[in-house]
């Protein structure tokens, strides 16, 4: 019996161990699953951190305070939406977990590849900003993404093929328990839902992952498709494709590279049109070039610098529909067939309102825009103008002459970008709008011009210092004004009054390079009655090439003159802020022929007319018959007073 006994024992012993030892063997595998299972999912706001340092690691390393914050709140965010998105997926059986496996692949696909995308042509994220302007889908976005299709697919193409490999592994390592995998297929497209509308640090520094700011873009995108925001039934602009222009011929006489500088919200009293010894508003450019020509009368034909690209650019009308408005040729399209070399050099913010889409296409040799002077440019007032004048001074040099360059400013834009280590000299000076508080932000208003002006004199003495200098002529002038309650209204695109409209010109062409004639016509306009639509046609003139029958065609839809020929344009002008490149949020328009003008806004009971000439503050309505014609030519085109519906 004790023999046996012992024996038993000693069979026993080894069959325990073995046992003990599988079943640690089991649990250490249990552990390490589950672990590698967290990992995986996890995975995915581990890949977006790694990515996104991987674009702009200096940016997120100089995050402070709050900022800090809302990005950890975004990896949260990111981990818990594809955390639970693929354990739904990773289920084993049961038809949700298809649902929730579409869900997963196609929103990190598109998250992911998406904001790569993005950010390769524009060197920041797609935002909710940029998706509620896109009012129109398919101008903003089918048009955008068929135009570049193979880019498009090629970025969506690694998160795609990576989202199905995850679901794999899942489902092979995962393993969720029954329970929570249904309650997690629920759960997790309600989560993905969520994530389109929980709010983010969305704006210029863009303090969350990309990912999430792509999510929750889409949930913009929705609330605007569906009629829910202020921008859904406005129109904004879409990727251009100029109608084709022929090769052109340059008129005999000197070779000019010319230069349109186009600044942002500056009215005509907020700078030194004519030289002055004694002006400080726009002192730098005004002591610079006291030789240049000033036109005291030019005026924009919208209050918005959308239309007014499109009525300088192309040369065209602003009451023109939709398609002309983006297929007319542009001043650059002309440059181009004349053999001008080209450039569009911009402080503005293009994530504003589809501007990216209208400048695609323009085929320039070189470009800059506010985000890739600095990526957390402001949305509103754009890149720091030194950023951009020591672009331009750094570029220039580069381009072939002859040239045609577009320098388009845009710090004036409110807030108004006031840099406190530079010249203030207008005081006192306040942010505040408060109406007993007018003047002074006024005064801010007018830091703001002065400084950019100072950022402008140092391209334009780059250029005149230069060999470049002698054969450069260079066209000044505002995309549009700014109102200062003159009739109850602070901004812009509130009206076709002349604080939003009446903005300053001039040209500067070096010794030599203009005709005696020319010179002599350009001094006969000092006073006359200008107009935006000019300026395509002087644009032309100066690269010479408005001479040219080939683009005749063109010309008979253009209602501008040049400013270089003894003719004026006295015909009446259509002056809008609601046109087929933007949607107005309050209806204004009117007409003008010289110094009359015609004009209403939404909540006027009638049409208003001026005589500018004798009332330049616009305060006496001389009645509707005073202004002749220019009320049925009103009528006709726009065929309602505005805010009415007939």
């Amino acid at each position: 019996m004790q023999k046996t006994d012992v024996n038993s024992g000693i069979k026993a012993a080894p069959e325990q161990v073995s046992r003990a030892f599988l079943r640690r063997e089991r649990v250490r595998v249990r552990t390490l699953r589950r672990i590698l299972g967290v990992l995986l999912l996890l995975l995915p706001a581990i890949a977006v951190v790694v990515l996104d340092f991987g674009r702009r690691s200096e940016r997120l390393l100089q995050l402070e305070g709050v900022y800090r914050w809302t990005y950890v709140g975004a990896i949260v965010e990111s981990a818990a939406v594809w955390g639970l998105l693929l354990y739904a997926a990773s289920r084993r059986r049961g038809a949700m977990r298809w649902v929730a496996a579409v869900l997963f692949v196609f929103a990190l696909t598109f998250s992911f590849g998406g904001q790569k995308y993005f950010f390769d042509q524009y060197n920041a994220y797609l935002n909710v900003d940029v998706s509620l302007f896109a009012s129109n889908f398919t101008d903003s976005i089918i048009n955008q993404l068929s135009a570049d299709i193979g880019n498009y697919l090629w970025a969506k193409l690694p998160p795609f093929v990576v989202a199905i490999a995850l679901i794999f592994i899942g489902r092979r390592l995962v393993r969720p328990a029954r329970f929570k995998a249904r309650f997690a297929v629920v759960l997790a497209p309600l989560l993905l839902v969520g994530s389109f509308f929980i709010p983010t640090q969305h704006r210029h520094i863009q303090a969350s992952t990309p990912d999430v700011l792509y999510l929750h873009a889409v949930g913009g995108l929705i609330r605007t498709q569906l009629g829910l925001t202020d921008q859904s039934n406005q129109m904004r602009p879409r990727a251009r494709e100029s109608l084709p222009v022929p090769p052109l011929s340059v008129a005999k006489g000197p070779q000019r590279n010319v230069i349109y500088v186009l600044l942002e919200s500056v009215r005509a009293d907020a700078t030194c049109i004519e030289y002055d010894p004694e002006c400080q508003r726009t002192g730098a450019t005004n002591r610079l070039m006291p030789e240049r020509f000033g036109f005291n009368q030019m005026r924009s034909m919208a209050s918005c610098t959308a239309i007014s690209l499109a009525v300088t650019w192309s040369g065209l009308a602003p009451n023109e529909d939709r398609d002309m408005l983006h297929t007319w040729p542009l001043v650059f399209d002309y440059a181009k067939a004349a053999g001008y070399d080209t450039a569009y050099w911009t402080s503005q913010n293009m994530l504003f309102g589809n501007a990216r889409l209208w400048v695609k296409n323009l085929g320039v040799s070189k470009f800059v825009s506010a985000t890739e002077l600095e990526p957390t440019a402001d949305l509103d007032m754009g890149a720091p103008e030194g950023l951009l004048a020591d672009h331009v001074n750094a570029a220039i040099g580069e381009l072939k002459e002859p040239f045609f360059a577009v320098v388009h400013f845009s710090n004036v834009h409110y807030p108004y970008h006031v840099d406190p280590k530079m010249p203030q000299p207008f005081q006192p000076s306040t942010t505040s709008k408060a109406p007993d508080e007018n003047g002074s932000f006024f005064n801010h208003y007018q830091n703001g011009v002065h400084q950019q002006d100072i950022h402008l004199a140092r391209i334009l003495e780059r250029i005149r210092n230069s060999d470049l200098g002698k054969r450069t002529a260079i066209l000044y002038t505002s995309d549009h004004g700014e109102a200062f309650r003159e009739h109850g209204q602070m901004g812009h695109t509130f009206s076709v009054f002349d604080e939003e409209i009446h903005v300053p010109a001039w040209i500067h062409a070096s010794e030599g390079i203009l005709t005696d004639a020319q010179k002599e016509n350009l001094k006969k306009k000092k006073d006359a009655y200008l107009f935006h639509v000019d300026i395509a046609p002087t644009l032309l003139d100066l690269m010479g090439v408005w001479d040219d029958p080939q683009i005749d065609k063109y010309k008979a839809r253009m209602p501008g003159t040049s400013m270089l020929r003894p003719e004026l344009t006295t015909q009446a002008l259509a002056m809008t802020n609601c046109a087929g490149v933007w949607s107005c949020a309050f209806e204004n328009w009117g007409f003008m022929k010289q110094n009359m003008k015609l004009e209403a806004r939404a909540w006027d009971t009638g049409f208003h007319c001026f005589d500018v000439a004798a009332d330049p503050e616009e305060k006496n309505n001389l009645g509707i018959a005073a202004c002749g014609e220019l009320h049925q030519k009103t009528l006709d085109t726009f065929g309602r007073l505005p805010g009415r519906k007939k």
